[in-house]
């Protein structure tokens, strides 16, 4: 889910979500001729049209690696240590940024993160685990929730919520994935007891009392959120875990509940959403889908798919956006020159305008190496400033000469947690050990093939 952008916040009152709503159920109005007219509002088995991903060869695995040294260095450093808790963004170009606002999603990239430094030896484990007990401990005593779900946003010093921000189901949700990567990977007993309470204090039947869709969150001032989790996005993980629950598991027709609506595009045809590319991402930065399947499709073929037809609409965009090529192409929520913007496609979504961001192909790593890569090599080559001491700003726009100076927590968390899967899959291999993984894709009905 794409972040708050710090000061050019979230209209007041409103979620991410509202607002993606709002702007997507335009653009999809707007744009539905793009494809044919059975193109959407379907619900399809969707058939492998694409081969299996190639591997990376050394010299993209050393490129990788080193953005994953600097991505790893933001979560550790934009982090309070006695909190643990993850700055939403930081302003990369000064010394020391002095925001704190953080993010629980940001928080829950921030606790694999750190798996990922110790397991590639950038810290300690003494000080990783150091580092995960303050957070887990801080989860746990500390930081204000509701029936174990935790507020959007909060102060990284404090916990205290910040934005009047909502208690977020699916924000928890990159949280707890966090928290079972965490107690899965580290040999440390008290980081076990810590992560098994955390996640079991989680109360899924609250969240589904009267519904199998899931609401997007909960205020004290105004209760549940009015919209569900009803159509396929980054919903996948926050469903998979309440069904695998031991404590209070969610039912299991809450996973044929949610809609998923068949796209077509250059004759491709698969899964998505009017939505920005990230939603075929973050669940699958975690659970891993390959070679397996529900009665509705093979997710990581979907994402395959998907993703190429992203790049094939980019190159398209390329008459309108001459930056845009097989080089260099990549549109999902972020930063602009002028605000934070939902953007992607297709169909067309947002004020495209030639900004490039690249969290998009980073985020899709393990779906199209070679094309991805293709991308990243391409910017750190020819565009310095897109470069910084966390790895790749958040957005830039060459046609305008236009830079962020920003660094997201989220995007950059997807980014390393892709890069990590595609090189060695050893996010996915640690996570789907854990046994709320393995109950959750039993109880959804996925078989190997």
């Amino acid at each position: 889910m794409p972040t708050g952008p710090g000061t050019r916040a979230w209209p007041h009152g409103s979620t991410r979500r509202e607002w993606l709503r709002g702007a997507l159920g335009v653009a999809g109005a707007l744009a539905v001729p793009a494809f044919g007219p059975s193109a959407w509002g379907q619900q399809h088995t969707i058939p492998a049209a694409l081969p299996q991903p190639t591997s990376l060869d050394d010299a993209d695995d050393a490129a990788l690696f080193d953005m994953e040294r600097l991505n790893f260095n933001y979560f550790w450093e934009q982090a309070d240590p006695s909190t643990g808790l993850v700055k939403d963004r930081c302003d990369a170009t000064v010394a020391r940024d002095t925001t704190t606002v953080g993010s629980i999603a940001a928080t829950g990239f921030g606790l694999t993160a750190i798996c990922i430094g110790e397991e590639r030896g950038l810290v300690t484990t003494a000080d990783a685990e150091k580092r995960v007990l303050a957070t887990l401990s801080f989860l746990w005593k500390k930081l204000p929730n509701h029936r174990g779900f935790f507020y959007h946003f909060a102060n990284i010093n404090t916990g205290e919520r910040v934005w009047d921000s909502e208690v977020s189901s699916v924000d928890t949700a990159l949280l707890l994935c966090g928290v079972l990567m965490c107690r899965q990977h580290f040999q440390n007993a008290e980081i076990r007891r810590l992560a098994n309470d955390i996640f079991n204090r989680v109360d899924w039947t609250w969240l589904s009392e009267d519904t199998t869709l899931l609401p997007h969150g909960w205020t004290p001032e105004v209760g549940f959120l009015p919209y569900r989790w009803d159509y396929y996005s980054e919903l996948m993980m926050m469903y998979l875990l309440g069904m695998g629950s031991g404590t209070h598991p969610l039912r299991p027709e809450a996973w044929n509940a949610w809609k998923r609506l068949t796209f077509e595009y250059d004759g491709l045809r698969y899964i998505g959403s009017f939505a920005p590319l990230f939603v075929h991402q973050y669940s699958q930065a975690w659970f891993d889908f390959r070679r397996k399947k529900d009665k509705y499709a093979d997710y990581f073929q979907n994402s395959v798919i998907a993703t190429d037809v992203h790049r094939r609409f980019c190159i398209e965009l390329s008459g309108q956006f001459p930056d845009y090529s097989d080089d260099l192409w990549g549109i999902t929520a972020s930063d602009s020159q002028y605000g934070y913007v939902i953007w992607g496609g297709p169909p067309a979504i947002g004020p495209i305008d030639g900004t490039v961001v690249p969290s998009a192909p980073a985020g899709s790593l393990p779906f199209l190496p070679q094309p991805t890569m293709r991308v990243l090599r391409n910017i750190r080559a020819h565009y310095p400033q897109a470069w910084c001491k966390y790895g790749f700003v958040n957005a830039f726009n060459p046609l305008k000469n236009w830079y962020d100076k920003d660094v997201v927590g989220i995007d950059t968390g997807i980014s390393l947690l892709m890069a990590e899967n595609a090189r060695t899959g050893f996010i996915w291999e640690t996570f789907m050990k854990t046994p709320e993984a393995q109950r959750g894709m039993e109880r959804a009905g996925f078989k190997p093939y």
